[in-house]
């Protein structure tokens, strides 16, 4: 399916992943609703960061996606769907796993029966690579065991599982898409490169972490939404989960004294024993296997983990973006 001058909605798009995409698809030529969480400030997070051109090309509908109604009002119209919609921190779903249930299971509910009802032409469901866990064997594809090891990464298997049945069950045109680490502008510092780049800049000597050890497969989000993109224009992708991933590794030490030769020399890495999981839950190795999404799509790996950290950095030093951080916290 051709996407361009076609209308479609992305929910989550006042998120990380999701402004970029919602940016990305108005420069697609794509006519753009973009669904963003209801908050009495008519804040529409990341996207009032966009330039006004790129803005002034989206629908803007301020919603819930626990709420069925204003799903299917949001649904009405369009030919495909980006649903990102999501709670995703892990720390977070220790204390709050209620919440994780209402968001992303229900929530992803409310949008397959919306499009059911609707009839798209083309649904992605955002996965993620924690439905993985820890891996059993490298690379990971798609055909690797699901392992619920946080509640976060439980409600993600569930609702992945849920994608997979409307398509079985009602010939839904799903694809589920599962990016493996994304980083870049716009991230929360609940994300090891934002808390670390943050920490770094605000000038602090101590660089708090947690586990060190865990390696991780990183895509820059530009990487990641040119994924999307090509997903919903294969055919081939229908009904079918797909990993993104770029097919190398890194630990997040690694990560970490690569930022401190770069940004300061002279701070030192404290192990913060607040920021490390439960051992069971902690995933020890991610490292994706790309080779689906190449054989079904024209999608390549266009930015080096380098070059994307180099962007990344250079976003953050604006001090109006730091400003937008608290650096001495642990975010959830």
């Amino acid at each position: 399916m051709r996407i361009a001058g076609k209308p479609v909605l992305v929910t989550g798009a006042d998120g990380f992943i999701g402004s970029h995409l919602a940016e990305a698809l108005v420069k697609h030529g794509c006519k753009v609703k973009a669904f963003v969480f209801y908050n009495s400030l008519g804040g529409w997070g990341w996207l009032d960061t966009l330039p006004r051109d790129v803005l002034k090309e989206m629908e803007i509908f301020s919603g819930d996606i626990r709420d069925p109604n204003g799903v299917a009002l949001a649904v009405t119209g369009c030919r495909a769907v980006f649903h990102l919609a999501a709670l995703i921190a892990i720390p977070y779903s220790y204390h709050s796993p209620d919440s994780y249930v209402d968001t992303n299971v229900r929530g992803t509910l409310n949008v397959l029966q919306a499009c059911r009802k609707g009839g798209v032409d083309r649904l992605l469901v955002t996965s993620t690579s924690e439905v993985y866990g820890t891996a059993k064997y490298v690379p990971i594809d798609e055909e690797h065991p699901l392992q619920g090891q946080s509640p976060y990464s439980a409600t993600k298997i569930a609702a992945d599982k849920l994608a997979e049945s409307f398509y079985r069950s009602f010939d839904l045109p799903v694809s589920i898409v599962r990016p493996f680490n994304t980083f870049g502008p716009r991230q929360s510092a609940r994300a090891v490169i934002p808390t670390i780049i943050t920490q770094l800049l605000s000038g602090a000597e101590e660089l708090h972490l947690g586990s060190l050890e865990p390696t991780r497969d990183f895509n820059y989000v530009d990487d990641t939404v040119r994924g999307f993109l090509a997903i919903a224009e294969s055919e081939q992708t229908v009904g079918e989960e797909i990993n993104i991933a770029s097919g190398e590794e890194i630990s997040i030490g690694e990560i970490a004294r690569s930022l401190i030769g770069r940004l300061k020399p002279s701070a030192r890495i404290v192990v913060d024993e607040q920021r490390i999981r439960p051992d069971k839950s902690e995933v020890r190795r991610l490292l994706g296997s790309n080779a689906k999404i190449l054989a079904m799509t024209e999608w390549r790996q266009e930015i080096s983990f380098a070059e994307g950290l180099d962007r990344t950095i250079d976003w953050f030093q604006t001090p109006q973006n730091l400003a937008k951080y608290k650096a001495w916290l642990y975010n959830l």
